[in-house]
């Protein structure tokens, strides 16, 4: 991802969270929210019950290789804010791809 691509500011996550629609299953809850530039942007939230530090900077570096990977499944006009479960850990790299996938083609 690049830098313009993310969502870092605070009053923006949260407007995003609490006004957004949202999927999700046992592993990612997704919100989208529409907007009017031409390329996604993306937001990820890694929540303290997943592990220390280091796991959840390793959970991050994963899902933005897998959100470069999958671009064409994101919508241009729309930020996306994705949360991470716990059960996200039992997954392999492989499985974590076609769970978002299986997630975002609902």
């Amino acid at each position: 991802m690049k830098k313009y691509e993310i969502i870092k500011d605070k009053r923006e996550f949260d407007e995003i969270i609490h006004n957004a629609p949202y999927l999700k299953n046992r592993y990612y809850v997704i919100y989208n929210k529409e907007r009017s530039p031409k390329f996604p942007r993306f937001g990820l939230a890694v929540g303290k019950k997943i592990g220390n530090a280091v796991t959840r900077n390793r959970v991050k570096r994963q899902m933005r290789a897998i959100i470069d990977n999958n671009k064409n499944l994101f919508q241009n006009t729309k930020d996306y804010i994705i949360i991470i479960k716990k059960n996200f850990l039992d997954l392999s790299f492989s499985e974590m791809e076609i769970e978002l996938k299986r997630l975002l083609e609902k």
